[in-house]
């Protein structure tokens, strides 16, 4: 692949619902740029973008591939995503690196869920975008009730580029509506053609459609427009990219993935008005020593300055790391600096990323997508630069995980092989994490749902060769106590030989805080040296409760009488004497199963509310407030069990189709129902 300048390459995300095409989309573009000689297709696991062993398994898109392509003397850097809502983190590092998306839509299926996500993305980040809608060769396809809805979801600025040539099965081509022509294409080849005529007045109708917003980009054109002048074609085509540029105008596109229809229109399109890096001129960014913000020319010719977006762990590979050229130029064995790590690292082999096929090159400009085999310290989020011009780039804010699960080994000893397996996941995975809970001796990982989380398993067997099987995670469960008591704890042992004594009376009974210890000894009935020991007695049994065994919290204990032995008492005697007594203790004075409860803020459409009210009723949760957030959207501030939240990221899924969110922290411990607290007491005690 030849050396291509910032002008001339177009970094475009492909991003949609799940099923809705964009890997037979991607393999259209490398078929009709030559690349591959025939289709691949997803069902046959053949695909350049889908080469990973759980993609070709699953017939799905997990990871964002990089598909750099050359058409009419530009590069593209294709990113197909993923459309899965598990693997939301490869979409979100895609647009990070993007100029541009197409939004493909499956023209049976209308707008999804998937959709109107992606369009959000795509807004929050003011980036230019098409939509292009497949899989028009479907039967029972009403192209312009799909237009309606587009404009009726999206607004105004959704304008139709193209129209189709015939349906379902004799859709065979587009009218392209910018210049007034046909194009029919035999599935390799497109030709061009007059518009037949007895489509003139529709194609008449939306062209005028168009005509209006070329003249609403510019004050000139509108007098133009007014004043019943016909525009130049220079004209047209520079007014609908500034609308472009400018997120005014989305353009509608179509066409067959499968049967390679409406792909060269597409791709002469994304040449025409997609933003190319020189469009878009600076990267924001912060100057590291001073940290003050900076702005970056996207320039060869400016110091090196790059992004990493994406990490690939490949056990036999070693790590790859995909980053964007923010500014300068990077050359293979350049000395980089990483401000994140504070380290210097050698770039060792340069090269370009097609699918799993790497293509060697010796430089990549500012604005261009490559990778970098064995950084040492590199990780996604990190920027990279000159050390003499340091900056650091933002990172990307993603998705938190909201499914948690306990792995264990399947075969004994495999603990530590988790670890490095599960360790070396999350570099290549933001969204998912590993979390080694010391109380309950779990090791739990979190992700965005359940295929994310099968996904990181069964790469954990074929990577790394090691099985795990999921367990639920436990909960760690606390036991207090809400009366009090008086008690006395004896430890008298005197059967010859040297023997032992310990005596003390405690007054136990319920505290704010985790523990408190006083002492209100008169006379020396406990002498002074055996107090510390009493405390720590007590201390060790917080460790476990009388009830299922759980620590201890919010106790108070007064140590106030007690007797010793001059010859048999000692530090040990003692501290077995306030273990009696706090065994005595606690079971007099009402213990108390706690459970964690869990603040949880949902975010979902106005009309899901009901059923997520009446859903969090049911898992014994508490609704504390609802706020309006201005876009058809409420959140909804709530406390429930934790114990009721482990399948909330499923349920809420399938409860909302997808559309809600939530967010988890802990928030505080309360009382648990008296028949709910006696199964997990029945349960431990089983379990011992």
């Amino acid at each position: 692949m030849k050396e291509y300048q910032s002008d001339k390459i177009r970094n475009v995300a492909l991003v949609g619902h799940g099923g809705c095409g964009k890997t037979i989309l991607t393999e259209s573009m490398l078929f009709t740029t030559k690349v591959t000689n025939r289709l691949g297709k997803v069902e046959d696991g053949n695909t350049v973008s889908d080469f990973d062993k759980e993609e070709i398994a699953r017939k799905i898109s997990i990871g964002t591939s990089l598909i750099p392509i050359e058409w009419k003397d530009c590069k593209y850097n294709i990113l197909d995503t993923p459309g899965y809502f598990d693997f939301i983190g490869e979409v979100q590092s895609a647009l990070r690196v993007a100029d541009g998306a197409v939004i493909v839509m499956d023209a049976s299926s209308g707008i999804e869920v998937g959709t109107e996500k992606v369009w959000k993305y795509t807004i929050d980040r003011k980036m230019p975008k098409f939509i292009f809608i497949n899989k028009m060769d479907k039967e029972n396809v009403n192209f312009d009730k799909l237009l309606n809805d587009l404009r009726e979801k999206f607004g105004k600025g959704i304008a139709p580029f193209a129209i189709p040539l015939g349906d379902a099965n004799s859709f065979k081509g587009i009218v392209n509506v910018v210049d007034m022509i046909a194009r029919i294409y035999d599935g390799k080849d497109c030709t061009d053609q007059p518009v037949p005529e007895d489509m003139m007045d529709g194609v008449s109708a939306v062209r005028e459609m168009l005509m209006e917003s070329v003249a609403e980009s510019d004050e000139m054109l509108m007098e133009k427009y007014f004043g019943g002048e016909e525009f130049t074609t220079e004209e047209i085509h520079e007014g609908l990219r500034k609308g472009v540029l400018g997120g005014d105008i989305v353009p509608v596109l179509l066409g067959s993935g499968i049967n390679n229809i409406g792909i060269h229109t597409l791709m002469n399109m994304i040449n025409d008005y997609m933003p190319s890096p020189g469009d878009i001129k600076v990267v924001e960014g912060v100057h590291v020593r001073e940290n003050k913000p900076v702005q970056k020319t996207i320039d060869e010719k400016e110091p090196f300055s790059a992004y990493v977006f994406k990490t690939i762990v490949d056990p036999y590979v070693g790590k790859i790391s995909l980053l964007k050229i923010c500014s300068g130029k990077l050359t293979s064995d350049m000395e980089i600096y990483n401000p994140d790590k504070d380290e210097m690292e050698k770039v060792g082999n340069l090269f370009l990323l097609r699918g799993k096929n790497q293509i060697n090159v010796s430089k990549v400009v500012a604005g261009d997508i490559a990778a970098i085999a064995k950084l040492q310290y590199a990780s996604t989020g990190d920027t990279l630069c000159d050390k003499s011009n340091s900056v650091r780039y933002d990172k990307v804010a993603f998705a938190e995980p909201t499914l948690f699960m306990a792995v264990e080994p399947k075969a004994k000893g495999d603990e530590e092989k988790i670890g490095v397996g599960l360790n070396r996941l999350t570099e290549e995975d933001p969204t998912f994490v590993v979390i080694r809970n010391a109380e309950t001796k779990q090791t739990l990982i979190g992700g965005q749902g359940d295929m994310h989380i099968n996904v990181i398993t069964n790469k954990l067997k074929h990577k790394f060769g090691v099985d795990v099987q999921l367990a639920e995670q436990r909960i760690p469960y606390r036991e207090t106590i809400k009366g009090k008591a008086d008690v006395q704890g004896k430890h008298k042992k005197q059967s010859g030989g040297h023997g032992q004594y310990g005596d003390v009376k405690i007054r136990f009974e319920p505290a704010d805080e985790d523990f408190v210890f006083t002492e209100e000894i008169f006379g020396g009935s406990v002498p002074r040296q055996y107090i510390p020991a009493v405390e720590k007695g007590l201390r060790e049994c917080l460790e476990s409760g009388v009830l299922a065994g759980y620590p201890v919290v919010n106790m108070k204990a007064i140590l106030y009488d007690g007797s010793y032995h001059d010859v048999d008492s000692s530090e040990m005697a003692f501290k077995v004497a306030a273990s009696l007594a706090f065994k005595k203790g606690m079971e007099m004075a009402k213990p108390v199963l706690l459970e964690p409860v869990m603040k949880v803020e949902i975010v979902a459409p106005e009309d899901y509310m009901g059923d997520i009210m009446g859903d969090m009723n049911k898992r014994r949760g508490r609704i504390l407030g609802m706020e309006p957030l201005g876009d058809g959207s409420q959140k909804v501030i709530a406390e429930a069990p934790q114990a009721e939240l482990f399948k909330y990221a499923t349920d809420l899924r399938s409860m909302t189709q997808a559309r809600g969110s939530f967010t988890m922290r802990f928030e505080r411990y309360d009382e648990m129902p008296q028949h709910l607290s006696q199964k997990v007491i029945d349960a431990a005690k089983s379990e011992k």
